[in-house]
């Protein structure tokens, strides 16, 4: 039995729950203060609502359905964790010259290339942009918070030689040793 499947998920006060079922699976919205989710689940997993816990269960023992049960868990639980606190990522922004503003509610990134790059945030993620080097993410969908990082990242990945680029707050880049001077 999966360790993680088997914690109930308590909702908090102020949560909506609803669970609907049809032949695709069961569909769970979430409603909270922050906003509104919706995901579909597998068939092999089943969420049962009673009082103010959500447990899941799994139809049988085989594999499949033994790997979706704690994986459905922990996005049910992200979920409920969103609408009610939300999730953030922090970005930092290393190089001379590369920084980042906000202009409205995009970003503006001046990283090194001829011309700014503007990211446009999607519906319900907000960046805020501390002073010109560090970027905070957030939104109260996990997955997409981290994906928008992802893709802010990607804009310019930190470069081994000398560590410039966009990362995640507190990572370590592995850096190489430069090109040795020719002995003459």
């Amino acid at each position: 039995m999966s360790r993680i499947g088997k914690k109930e998920i308590a909702i908090p006060d102020k949560v909506e729950v609803t669970i609907t079922e049809d032949a695709s699976g069961q569909t769970v919205k979430v409603k909270g203060p922050l906003g509104e989710l919706s995901r579909q689940f597998r068939p092999e997993v089943k969420i049962a609502k009673a009082d103010n816990l959500i447990t899941i269960s799994r139809s049988s023992e085989n594999k499949l359905a033994r790997s979706l049960h704690g994986l459905s868990r922990s996005l049910l639980a992200n979920m409920v964790t969103g609408v009610t606190q939300g999730f953030k990522k922090e970005l930092e922004i290393h190089g001379v010259g590369y920084r980042a503003k906000l202009a409205g509610a995009n970003l503006d990134f001046q990283i090194g290339k001829s011309h700014p790059v503007v990211v446009v945030p999607p519906t319900g993620i907000k960046f805020e942009v501390q002073d010109q080097t560090n970027i905070i993410v957030t939104g109260y969908d996990k997955e997409l918070v981290g994906q928008i990082a992802a893709n802010i990242i990607a804009i310019r990945p930190p470069e081994p030689y000398k560590g410039k680029g966009i990362r995640v707050k507190g990572q370590k880049i592995r850096r190489k040793a430069g090109k040795s001077g020719a002995k003459a």
